[in-house]
């Protein structure tokens, strides 16, 4: 057995080993304090920045959040790629559309409808798949609410060389009007109005705030349509009554008033919310059709008019 002189003798060993170990772990926790203070520092300021982001970009005052995920972006270039064929240009107007985006909200008056997938795919594809000669291309939008998106639709053509002319037809009744739904209170507080529409499109630049037509009415009204029914249109923008019955009838118009090339954009295609959307498309298109299916971007049909 081990001496009671030995014993003594290991500690006395061990001692420097012992307290070189008090050492490391006394600089290793003061570390640690400073580390996770700094990182306390670090989410104090985020949690600042983030503050007016959020204020920027949650949905408060539009219904609808701007924070798309990166694989949100992801999945939307791709779609859009595939429906145009437009390869990397298809990444470039979905970024430029959404800053748009962002940006007509924070400056204009009221919103645009929809979520940030479904606004920025139209607004990113509609350029790339737009006809282009030596005419003016003549837009037409069935159903505008606050006129936001069209200013920012007149914008992402416009930068392509496209400047536009502009048609919208609304009810303008002061609120929006959808069949289906009951006191609908306007997250924005901001009337449908046309002067609102009006000041919205100002925001858009070129001619389209001061020369745009628009005609207060229902898309279905026939006096509506024997007036707006002047030209063919290149771009015609169906986002009005939902219904299947007014999607319908908006089909079966437009397949009269495309210009021959021609896009026509049917809004919340395949969203649950609206299945009448969709069936209203499968019966026209039974019933034989010139426009085409070109593909799917978010919730919206692109179709090409032959």
């Amino acid at each position: 057995m081990p001496s009671l002189l030995s014993n003594r003798l290991t500690k006395w060993a061990l001692r420097p080993v012992a307290a070189l170990v008090d050492q490391r772990i006394t600089r290793s926790t003061s570390k640690l304090r400073g580390d996770l203070e700094a990182t306390r520092k670090d989410l104090a300021e985020l949690r600042r920045k983030q503050y007016g982001i959020g204020m920027l970009l949650d949905r408060t005052g539009r219904g609808q959040h701007r924070m798309p995920t990166p694989d949100q972006i992801e999945t939307l270039v791709g779609e859009v790629g595939a429906v145009t064929d437009a390869g990397e240009r298809a990444r470039r107007n979905v970024t430029v559309a959404y800053r748009n985006v962002v940006a007509l909200e924070a400056l204009g008056v009221g919103r645009m409808a929809g979520g940030t997938s479904n606004v920025c795919g139209k607004l990113a594809t509609i350029p790339l798949l737009a006809p282009r000669d030596d005419e003016a291309l003549d837009v037409l939008e069935i159903g505008t609410l606050h006129g936001l998106f069209a200013a920012a639709l007149m914008r992402m053509l416009h930068r392509t060389g496209i400047e536009a002319r502009l048609t919208i037809v609304d009810p303008l009744a002061g609120t929006q009007l959808q069949p289906g739904t009951t006191d609908y209170e306007e997250p924005t507080g901001t009337p449908v109005r046309e002067d609102v529409v009006r000041a919205n499109l100002a925001l858009g630049g070129g001619r389209s705030g001061t020369e745009a037509r628009i005609r207060q009415g229902f898309s279905g009204d026939p006096e509506v349509r024997s007036e707006i029914s002047d030209r063919r249109y290149g771009v015609i923008v169906v986002d009005g009554d939902h219904s299947f019955e007014g999607v319908l009838a908006d089909l079966e118009w437009a397949e009269l008033i495309a210009a021959p090339g021609g896009i026509v954009v049917l809004d919340d295609y395949g969203d649950g919310r609206w299945p009448g959307v969709k069936d209203a498309f499968d019966k026209h298109a039974a019933g034989g059709s010139r426009l085409t299916m070109l593909g799917r971007v978010a919730t919206s049909a692109f179709l090409r008019a032959g």
